[in-house]
């Protein structure tokens, strides 16, 4: 039986143990299938954890599905609500405008022409409001589902809003009583072999445990991968320049908008965003933003102003970050997840995709033999940068695309400087076609190198495969940013007919006015969310 030792707890740690033992095991408490793993979670009791609010994307729903979770349970335990989309508040200009990022949209076939369709009319809808029913089912508030058995055809995709810590100490419980051994103890030392394998550690408590692999869940410190890998970072901050964020939980005791939005909010402020996460019991905002250009102090300020109400009474906490990816995140016998291995700022909620990613491409390249290490960390480690450097373009674009200029920073992030060369290779394509599924077949473009300059190991520079966000989703960001004109190219009209929206974006906004209900209420009747007075908001803040 292979011994995996998990060193770190939270979100990371808990996602991997139990991932892990719902894909290798079997995930059924008291199941009779053999077990093939052995795993154990050596967690700091001294070190505090990050509390925020959480949003999620529609992997989670795979993740939870593996390790056996329903999803009724999660939700109550985790104060968890529905996500369908991101609403992009006052990212091409500061005048209050905006445009949904949801998880489901029409697809036209054989051959879908909507790009180019909305581009040559008048523009008077906005473009994912002609293609997806969602951006108004979540300005409707509404849940995506039903109150009774869906009948509504194709399902909503959707993902969650949740408590990290609740998610952590819900997987925790969970996977101990499938198996995992939970140790509370400090690590002191690491035991090397000596082709660098890691043999053991030890604890504060006298444990001495030996392992086969060995899961770097350690956060930032990066405990194994950094000090005892001596794994290098690529620094990142030139085209994501936020290293800093401020965040306040919002009770619904004193602070309950009325409803429950079905939807996270990433609305632009002076030096960055904020993100508004809705859960059963409070909001978690946080406010992300560059200190080169703002002080902690005020950056509070104006997050607090956001709010609208008066908030002097709620705690904030501030927290540093660097927008960075470890070399490797899989050296020897020793794995990185979670931000041991990398951090991006979460515009598009992949703060935890990415421990979830890591689980998942972990029990799929699972070393069974000491043999295959090599061989399975090189294409981890391959997969694993791919999608890094696919988040990091596509986070970057939302910056370098805005139209603002109110402020240095948003003057800053659209300087030629900071775009890196990947994600400029996409946009200097996309000025001669809007971007089609064949974009992303191998992003060989002209003027993109062809190795790796930052790691030369690796024989192809990092290729961006759509894991995430296919030709739809960046057709969505550059169109509801304004970026894409062609009016040459799809020739000019005296006068410009209004969108077109399809026949089954219309028919299904007539059901889900009919059938589903609001959010508030699905989570009441459904999962026991309390209720709660309304406290209201002030209208007419600009970012």
């Amino acid at each position: 039986m292979r011994r995996v030792v998990i060193v770190g707890g939270g979100s990371a740690g808990w996602m991997a143990a139990s991932y892990l033992n719902g894909a290798l095991n079997g995930n059924q408490k008291g199941a009779r299938r053999e077990k093939k793993v052995h795993i154990t979670l050596v967690e700091s009791p001294d070190i505090p954890r990050i509390s925020v609010g959480e949003a999620t994307i529609p992997s989670m729903r795979h993740l939870l599905s593996v390790i056996g979770v329903e999803e009724g349970d999660f939700m109550r335990a985790t104060d968890a609500t529905f996500k369908q989309s991101i609403k992009y508040v006052n990212w091409a200009r500061r005048d209050n405008s905006f445009y949904h990022h949801p998880f489901s949209r029409y697809q036209n076939f054989p051959l879908d022409n909507s790009g180019s369709d909305w581009l040559a009319s008048d523009r008077s809808i906005p473009y994912m409001e002609t293609v997806s029913a969602q951006p108004i089912i979540c300005e409707m508030g509404r849940a995506p589902l039903m109150m009774q058995p869906w009948d509504m055809g194709s399902p909503l995709t959707y993902a969650f809003h949740m408590n990290a810590q609740k998610f952590a100490d819900y997987l925790r419980d969970f996977s101990v009583a499938r198996g995992v051994v939970h140790i509370q103890q400090n690590l002191i030392e690491v035991t090397q072999r000596d082709n660098g394998f890691i043999a053991s550690i030890k604890t504060d408590g006298g444990e001495n445990i030996h392992g086969d692999l060995f899961v770097d869940c350690t956060g930032f410190r990066a405990k194994l991968i950094g000090e005892v890998m001596d794994v290098g970072v690529e620094d990142c901050s030139q085209w994501l320049m936020c290293d800093r964020a401020v965040t306040m939980h919002i009770p619904y005791e004193s602070h309950y908008p009325g409803m429950v939005r079905p939807y996270t909010t990433a609305s632009a402020l002076s030096n960055g965003w904020i993100w508004d996460i809705p859960m059963q019991s409070q909001r978690s905002v946080g406010y992300v933003h560059s200190s080169d250009f703002i002080s902690d102090e005020n950056a509070e300020r104006e997050m607090r102003a956001y709010q609208g109400l008066d908030t002097s009474q709620l705690e904030s906490r501030r927290i540093k970050f660097s927008v960075e990816r470890r070399d490797k995140t899989w050296q020897y016998n020793c794995v990185a997840i979670g931000l041991s291995g990398g951090f991006i700022e979460p515009l598009e909620s992949t703060g935890l995709y990415l421990s979830d990613l890591g689980a998942v491409a972990l029990a799929e390249h699972f070393p069974f033999d000491d043999r295959h290490m090599e061989a399975m960390a090189y294409r981890y480690n391959r997969v694993l940068s791919n999608r890094y450097y696919e988040i990091l373009d596509f986070i970057n674009m939302h910056y370098c695309l805005s139209k603002r200029t109110d402020t240095e920073f948003w003057r800053e992030v659209q300087k030629p400087e900071r775009i890196n060369e990947r994600l400029q290779a996409k946009l200097d394509y996309w000025k001669m076609k809007p971007p089609t599924p064949m974009d992303f077949e191998d992003q060989c473009f002209s003027g993109l190198g062809n190795t790796s300059q930052r790691n030369p190991a690796f024989s192809h520079a990092p290729v961006d495969t759509a894991g995430l966000w296919n030709h739809e989703s960046y057709l969505c960001i550059l169109l509801g940013m304004d970026a894409l004109h062609y009016d040459t190219a799809l020739g000019s009209r005296q006068q410009r007919a209004q969108p077109h929206v399809y026949d089954a974006v219309i028919q299904r906004l007539r059901e889900a006015n009919k059938k589903l209900p609001p959010h508030a209420l699905w989570l009441q009747e459904k999962v026991g969310m309390r209720h709660y007075a309304t406290a209201q908001k002030p209208l007419g803040w600009v970012a």
